[in-house]
């Protein structure tokens, strides 16, 4: 609860909790009474680290850290310049280099490394890369209108689907309006027997709801412009109805897995530890024996090993 205070007036969100943390370049967070009262004039400076700041630019905090969300301001504006693709650059080497230092830049304007410097290189960057840069703005501009249309595009055709689906259940209801009238009217009017009339008419409607109402599919547009339709085919699925879905079988597994290792008192008796580490006398409280790694060793050794015959 402490973290979610403002710095200035110090209010809490346990005391608050309507309170709403607002955040602008420098990264330091103010709550919202706080930044309507500072920044009554449109502009002022920061109470913690003396920045000048417009109200315009504060947006309600996201993340706890303030760090965060500097870095998060600082990305986007300097991703805007350097906005080069892979495509760019004549080798995949000269592309990460290009990645490596667009963060070094981020960094050092996060952490306030030698910010005078890394501006005059940002500035520098944007002159001698103006045109491609207004090239790459056009570029993502026209991405970003052809995804809106594609996703325009999507919405119109889910609503003529669930429009289609309303129409169909709408129908569905009035049928069963008008067949339950006409029950009714020969059960009123008709001289046969009317167990007779009812086993007819549960026949009937039977019959049609087994009938396969089409669906529309739902076709969807990525943003490369493919189309991707699910349950087009409506295929029936495949029923098993006699015997197991799998039956087990025991894989075979010779009888011996190879000879049998020699006993502990056999491997004391014909000197096997004599190139083994005896246990100290804290390993040997710990339940430790230097015969268990020499019978590993020898279980390893003979595991597989079959005679032939």
């Amino acid at each position: 609860m402490d973290d979610q205070a403002c710095p200035r007036c110090k209010t809490t969100k346990y005391r608050n909790p309507s309170l709403k943390l607002m955040v602008n370049v420098c990264g330091h967070a103010l709550c919202e009474n706080c930044v309507d009262l500072l920044f009554l004039k449109g502009s002022g400076s920061c109470p913690e680290c003396n920045v000048p700041l417009r109200r315009s630019n504060f947006r309600v905090q996201l993340f706890e850290d303030s760090m965060v969300e500097k870095e998060m301001d600082i990305r986007k504006r300097v991703l805007k310049d350097f906005n080069k693709k892979e495509e760019d650059f004549p080798t995949l080497r000269a592309y990460n280099d290009y990645l490596e230092e667009i963060e070094k830049i981020i960094y050092n304007l996060v952490n306030n490394i030698d910010v005078v410097e890394t501006n005059k290189r940002i500035e520098q960057y944007k002159k001698d890369n103006k045109e491609l840069i207004m090239k790459n703005k056009a570029k993502i501009g026209r991405e970003e209108i052809e995804l809106e249309e594609i996703l325009l595009i999507e919405k119109q055709m889910e609503d003529v689907r669930r429009a289609e689906i309303l129409r169909l259940e709408e129908e569905a209801k009035k049928q069963k309006i008008r067949d339950k009238e006409a029950l009714i009217d020969e059960l009123m009017f008709a001289e046969g027997d009317a167990k007779d009339i009812l086993n007819t008419f549960a026949q009937t409607v039977q019959s049609k709801q087994e009938e396969i109402v089409p669906v529309l599919p739902k076709v969807t547009h990525f943003s490369t412009g493919v189309k991707f339709t699910r349950g087009a085919g409506q295929q029936p699925m495949l029923v098993i109805e006699e015997g197991p879905l799998y039956r087990y079988e025991a894989p075979e597994v010779p009888d011996r897995c190879g000879p049998d290792p020699p006993s502990v008192p056999e491997i004391i008796k014909n000197g096997y530890l004599q190139h083994v580490r005896s246990e100290t006398e804290t390993e040997k409280a710990g339940g430790y024996s230097s015969t268990l790694p020499c019978l590993r060793a020898l279980q390893d050794a003979l595991s597989g090993l079959y005679h032939a015959s």
